[in-house]
């Protein structure tokens, strides 16, 4: 949730591409994608139509776009079957300033003319944090391992965050067939979240389980992993199916804090979130609030 999670901390719109729609050569999981923060939709489309189009010998390739991506931004979307949900599979309740975000959104979005449900995908919601956290920790010892390769220095824990120091090393516990069995997991997610959309167009969800938290609040290395979980149930979810996703800052709590709202699109659908995120910035105009305690 790399994109998302600060664009929802900082009232900045945030699209997480397909799973193979920008090049990224190197990526065993296929949980990181690459794209930018943006003030406006109209800004990251156009990011994205430039840097969009696999690479020769890239793993993975996204579903070639019908247009432009910018030629969305202001086409109408249609009536959009929309179904929401306020709870996370894994950790249940977030805090009651996400859910009446995603209330609010439900609502504007009802207003705008879409059809709007409460439901959600099924998850083995345990299952897939424990394949996520395996595949996430290998990952960490990994990306370790290879900047010590290509630097030819060895590395040392001062050089890094303690957090990301013991997930590596965490990372190192995991065997070979778990790393199968994970990617195989986060496969029947993929396969199922799929046949969700074959109902609907959107899911909406919070982009995160809690308003924006002070800077350190994740340093601890006994409780940080618990402390990300439940400040971002939802976002990791796209990084293992691989489907679109994007925040959008639509609220804003008692305190000025920015609450941002998390619309997932069906695999290679971007234009369907471009066309929505557009009509809501019409609605709700959000590009000239700032957080207090933005400079």
């Amino acid at each position: 949730g790399s994109i998302r999670i600060p664009a929802s901390c900082c009232a900045l719109f945030g699209l997480k591409p397909t799973r193979g729609r920008n090049p990224l050569a190197i990526e065993p999981a296929g949980l990181s994608v690459e794209h930018a923060l943006t003030r406006s939709v109209r800004d990251s489309a156009t990011i994205l139509d430039v840097t969009r189009g696999a690479q020769p010998g890239d793993p993975r390739h996204a579903p070639p776009p019908a247009r432009a991506y910018i030629e969305e931004v202001g086409a109408p979307p249609g009536r959009l079957r929309i179904a929401f949900a306020t709870k996370s599979p894994g950790s249940g309740d977030v805090h009651p300033d996400c859910a009446a975000a995603v209330q609010d959104a439900a609502t504007l979005c009802a207003d705008l003319g879409h059809e709007v449900d409460e439901a959600s995908p099924p998850f083995m919601g345990e299952l897939l944090t424990s394949a996520f956290t395996t595949l996430w920790e290998a990952g960490a010892a990994a990306q370790i391992d290879g900047a010590a390769l290509l630097s030819g220095r060895v590395p040392t824990e001062d050089q890094f965050e303690a957090l990301t120091w013991a997930l590596a090393q965490r990372g190192r516990q995991h065997t070979a067939p778990s790393l199968l069995l994970s990617m195989s997991m986060l496969q029947i997610t993929a396969r199922s979240v799929a046949q969700f959309h074959e109902t609907y167009d959107i899911w909406l969800t919070p982009t995160l389980g809690e308003p924006p938290v002070p800077l350190g609040s994740f340093d601890s290395v006994e409780h940080g992993f618990e402390t990300a979980e439940r400040f971002a149930p939802f976002t990791a979810i796209s990084n293992a199916t691989g489907q679109p996703a994007m925040s959008v800052p639509l609220s804003w709590n008692a305190e000025g804090l920015p609450i941002g709202t998390h619309f997932v699109g069906r695999f290679g659908d971007e234009a369907t979130l471009f066309r929505l995120a557009a009509q809501l910035e019409e609605a709700r105009p959000w590009a000239n609030r700032r957080p207090p305690v933005s400079a």
